[in-house]
């Protein structure tokens, strides 16, 4: 599903003999600080995974600005680490690296131009669960306004991620009726949310959005301290009244 680099594996390094030479106390104390630095850099990871089939045109630009807010809702104490997922075309549908930077994520997605193709919402949220198998993610934010799949298909890897405690926030754009009960299947499974996207609103998005990065980096507790309009919405939908 996606291209990634992978990460070069040095040899060991051989001492006379052909016997694997021991690591220096400096050596070992600079790797542990970094294994540290890296555990404590994880924490607030979200996907955010968009239809770039041709229908999405038209609010691609929008959602490019957009995404920028999550970044700006959380203090540089606490890192956002984003990774965009997209799918279009025939079967293509690609991940990139992970982020720190809204302007680095707005400009992969300057780079995609939409395309005429079927949606791909199983493999985004299966590899979801791939990348939470590699270290934790907090939320998967999915943008579309159309479903051509099976809805049953949808539902049970919702409900893995679920399993997992990674909801899945959906804002659907449109009014397409089979989508809307099959996203806020995909939410309610997934103990996440579902919401409605309208182009002519951004700032519902925007500020949904921000409450999203929130809830990734601090949890309930954050959202409950901001209190933010947006913030009261997305803990409602965290809680049993969540099943919209």
């Amino acid at each position: 599903m996606k291209e990634r680099s992978k990460i070069p594996v040095r040899n060991p390094t051989t001492a006379k003999g052909g016997a694997v030479a021991r690591s220096s106390a400096s050596e070992i104390s600079s790797f542990l600080n970094q294994a540290k630095s890296a555990a404590n850099g994880a924490k607030g990871r979200v996907v955010l995974a968009l239809d770039a089939t041709m229908s999405r045109q038209p609010t691609w630009d929008m959602a490019c600005h957009i995404q920028a807010e999550m970044f700006k809702a959380v203090s540089k104490s606490t890192p956002l680490s984003m990774q965009l997922v997209y799918f279009r075309g025939s079967g293509e549908c690609r991940a990139s690296r992970w982020v720190r930077s809204g302007d680095d994520l707005a400009t992969m997605m300057s780079k995609i131009d939409c395309r005429a193709g079927h949606t791909q919402i199983n493999k985004v949220l299966k590899h979801a669960i791939d990348e939470n198998a590699n270290v934790p993610i907090n939320a998967l934010v999915y943008i579309g306004d159309a479903m051509e799949e099976n809805p049953d298909d949808l539902g049970h890897v919702a409900a893995q991620l679920g399993m997992r405690k990674v909801p899945v926030f959906v804002f659907q754009e449109g009014h397409n009726n089979l989508a809307e009960a099959a996203f806020k299947e995909v939410a309610r499974l997934s103990s996440g949310g579902w919401f409605r996207f309208d182009r002519n609103a951004p700032n519902v998005l925007k500020d949904l959005l921000s409450s999203i990065a929130i809830y990734a980096t601090g949890g309930i507790k954050a959202l409950q301290l901001r209190g933010a309009q947006s913030d009261k919405l997305l803990l409602e939908k965290l809680s049993g009244g969540r099943r919209s």
